[in-house]
C-alpha cells in the first residue's frame, strides 16, 4: 500500500502480479498505527476491475483485526489479465502456447 506509485513502478509491480493498493487521501500508515508486526490481507472483489475498491484486513500481534478501504491500482483491462495470470511472463507464455 502506498499513497501513489510512479508509472515505472506500477508497470514493474503488475508485471510480477503484485497487487498495488493506494491509500485514501486521509489514510496514512501512521494513522493506522502500523508497527510492522501485523499481518495484512488484501480482500478483492470476485470480479477484478480497474480502479475499484479493495479491503485490507490488518491483524495486529494482539489478534485484533481492523479493515481499511483502499483503491486497487490495477489501472487497465490488460493489467487485470496480467494479474490474473500471475504476471506478464505467464500471460505471454500462455498466449504463445495457445497459438
Amino acid at each position: 500500500m502506498a499513497r501513489s506509485f510512479e508509472r515505472i513502478h506500477r508497470s514493474n509491480l503488475i508485471g510480477m502480479a503484485c497487487c498495488r493498493c493506494s491509500s485514501r487521501a486521509a489514510t496514512r500508515w501512521q494513522s493506522l498505527g502500523i508497527q510492522g508486526d501485523e499481518v495484512i490481507d488484501v480482500v478483492l472483489a470476485k470480479e477484478i476491475k480497474p480502479q475499484t475498491d479493495a479491503k485490507l484486513v490488518i491483524t495486529g500481534s494482539d489478534g485484533k483485526a481492523r479493515e481499511v478501504t483502499v483503491t486497487l491500482r490495477i489501472d487497465t483491462a490488460i493489467e487485470v489479465d496480467y494479474y490474473k495470470h500471475g504476471g506478464i511472463l505467464p500471460f505471454v507464455l500462455r498466449q504463445l502456447l495457445a497459438a
